[in-house]
């Protein structure tokens, strides 16, 4: 079971924002998408660039010929190195959603006021949440 940490507050981490933590021996990415947050593991499973550290985007989806879309704004992170895409969120690559992923990781929201919280290429992603107090948390 995956143990939390504290890694910010809300309020330091805005939406559009990202702040890269060590938490367990690992390096990991936490992002604010829009309002919800995500952690995701800093390395892309490629060839194991710092993938956190990479461009924060959208992307085009499939279109008609002379149609182009743009989706998903600021929910696509980018790897620095090759430019693989994956979805922020899921951990799922852009381009073969059901192969390549990173590792997601939960993150959970905590009220501030709380002192203590208790086969294919994949990269891990950890689960966030917020807590009541403001507090954006990693289980990792």
């Amino acid at each position: 079971m995956p143990s939390p940490h504290r890694v910010c507050r809300v309020s330091e981490l805005p939406p559009g924002e990202r702040k890269i933590v060590e938490l367990a021996g690992k390096s990991i990415g936490v992002f604010n998408v829009a309002g919800r947050f995500h952690a995701l593991r800093n390395v892309c499973p490629h060839q194991f660039a710092p993938l956190c550290a990479g461009k924060v985007t959208g992307y085009a989806p499939p279109s008609p010929v002379g149609e182009y879309t743009w989706a998903a704004p600021g929910a696509i992170i980018r790897c620095p190195w090759h430019g693989w895409e994956f979805d922020i969120a899921t951990g799922r690559s852009v381009f073969n959603p059901h192969r390549v992923r990173t590792q997601s990781i939960p993150v959970t929201v905590e009220p501030e006021a709380c002192e203590h919280a208790a086969p294919d290429a994949a990269l891990e992603t950890f689960p966030t949440t917020t807590d009541a107090d403001g507090w954006v948390v990693v289980h990792a």
